[in-house]
């Protein structure tokens, strides 16, 4: 049974974060943790803008069983993230467009508008190297470079952000402030 409570934030906080182009159609993956060995994610056929109790799954991180081949491709990433990182409660990847368009050109991100220079100030952005194994050896390398961050969140050259947080709002906030720094170093790049 899945607590209900957990189901409606997550819901309500996919569509805010779909309507801002945070997720798209069957990307990305917004998780929270239950307890030790659970935690809930979207499944891989969820679309964001819609998401009800059928679109998650309940997984034991300790167990793999036929809920793992219904829940999100980035499971056993959510799950390593989980084990190995535990003030993690709420985990997601999303594929922002801004960042992740400025992540093909940039190797890191310098901050030039005040909240993103307050909050992060400067971020290096991730190389996952061949992207043909990739999936293979993402769910350790990203849980890997993730512990190293200062701000609990790993930007991946062409691929997204993963973020985790206690506090399932700031996981959002750190998000959209992300996104809104880089489409601002987007257009100031227009004005040269």
């Amino acid at each position: 049974m899945l607590n209900q409570d957990t189901i409606k934030l997550l819901s309500e906080l996919s569509l805010s974060m779909f309507t801002k182009n945070f997720f798209g159609i069957y990307q990305g993956a917004i998780s929270a943790k239950l307890d030790f060995d659970h935690f809930v994610i979207n499944s891989k056929d969820a679309v964001f803008d819609n998401l009800d109790e059928k679109s998650f799954c309940t997984l034991n991180m300790n167990k793999v069983d036929y809920r793992w081949n219904i829940a999100s491709l980035d499971s056993y990433t959510h799950s390593t993230i989980y084990t190995n990182i535990h003030e993690a409660k709420y985990v997601a990847f999303a594929t922002p467009i801004y960042t992740t368009a400025y992540t093909l050109v940039h190797d890191n991100i310098v901050f030039e508008d005040y909240l993103g220079k307050m909050i992060f100030g400067e971020l290096e952005i991730y190389n996952p190297g061949d992207l043909k194994t990739w999936s293979k050896r993402s769910a350790l390398e990203i849980t890997k470079e993730i512990k190293k961050t200062e701000h609990n969140l790993l930007v991946i050259k062409g691929i997204g952000v993963y973020i985790y947080d206690r506090n399932i709002h700031e996981l959002v906030k750190k998000v959209a402030i992300l996104e809104n720094s880089c489409r601002l170093l987007s257009i100031k790049s227009t004005f040269k």
